[in-house]
């Protein structure tokens, strides 16, 4: 099914590949569920002439060619290292086989060691004959200047209430899909797996109420988050925060939506609420296994049971040194 959403996007790039002014490297950004690898596989198709639509599609399927090689870290990593993206440069230096050019899709690409995006560095520079170099990142702030300065970015934007929930009342009519669209941050693709998992999101709403009250231990409550999906929990932590954040400065939809009740935020100074939302933000990009996930979690609940009193004074408590094995 087409992703409305990427309408415009779509249509700058036909009118870039009519001109022939395709850029050789590209950085789709935005937050995870709006539809980035899938624009990805879209924009490598139609590089190669696959067979494609007008707008990229979701479910998306990675395209298979001889030209084409798409980079992730491998299943035991958590980054992607240096060897891979020497490997992917020096591919892409070769005669291509179909005359097309070389393309390739690094995702994420923020989950590149800092040796390895310096590897890539002079490709993004000096791009080999006709190539596309496609990196996708759900967040940014981890990538190097030198990278971002390289790419020619492109920000997928997350649609309007009205507009996600349009599409996925054609994704599967009848199903109830406004409170996992505003669970997901109106992110439709995220929306999906959202719905999967709104019992597990009432649960997290219910046990930070209840590190807010103190009838619930913060250390007994990160024992229990811990158990999931790290980035799950961290991403639902963040749209809460920032739910409270527009609560604080008037929205009263907000305050209607999220977890944080209003006598909570009441009791917080905002500009902690900021410093918690950036220690948050910090986590969601460590690459999985280079932080203690149990141990931030607490740091976070402690923060949280004293109302944000010392948010940001101590950020460093809960993080292990990054790692970076090549």
């Amino acid at each position: 099914m087409d992703l409305s959403w990427q309408n415009e996007i779509a249509a700058n790039w036909r009118n870039s590949e009519s001109q022939g002014r395709l850029p050789h490297a590209v950085l789709l950004a935005g937050p995870p569920g709006v539809g980035k690898r899938a624009a990805a596989a879209w924009m490598v198709r139609r590089k190669l002439g696959l067979a494609t639509g007008e707008l990229p599609e979701y479910p998306f399927e990675r395209p298979e060619h001889a030209d084409l090689h798409w980079l992730e870290p491998p299943e035991d990593k958590t980054s992607i290292l240096i060897d891979q993206v020497r490997a992917l440069v020096a591919e892409m230096t070769l005669t291509s086989y179909e005359g097309r050019g070389k393309a390739a899709v690094i995702e994420p690409a923020n989950a590149m060691t800092h040796s390895a995006a310096n590897s890539l560095l002079k490709t993004l520079e000096e791009p080999p004959g006709d190539a596309l170099l496609v990196l996708v990142a759900d967040r940014t702030g981890r990538l190097p200047a030198t990278i971002l300065s390289r790419c020619q970015r492109i920000d997928i934007r997350v649609p309007s209430e009205r507009e996600g929930l349009e599409w996925l009342d054609r994704l599967q009519p009848g199903a109830a899909w406004a409170e996992p669209l505003r669970v997901a941050g109106n992110a439709p693709i995220a929306a999906i797996a959202a719905a999967e998992q709104l019992e597990t999101s009432h649960g997290l709403g219910r046990d930070l109420a209840a590190v807010a009250s103190k009838s619930a231990s913060p250390v007994d409550v990160a024992a229990n988050w811990s158990k999931l999906d790290p980035q799950f929990v961290l991403e639902w932590l963040a749209r809460q925060v920032q739910s409270g954040l527009k609560s604080v400065h008037g929205d009263r939809n907000s305050a209607r939506d999220g977890a944080i009740g209003e006598s909570v935020l009441r009791g917080m100074d905002s500009r902690n609420l900021f410093c918690y939302l950036d220690d948050i933000n910090r986590l969601r990009g460590q690459p999985r296994g280079s932080y203690n996930v149990q141990l931030a979690l607490e740091g976070l609940l402690i923060d949280w049971a004293t109302g944000l009193v010392d948010a940001g004074r101590h950020r460093d408590r809960p993080l292990l040194a990054e790692l970076d094995t090549g």
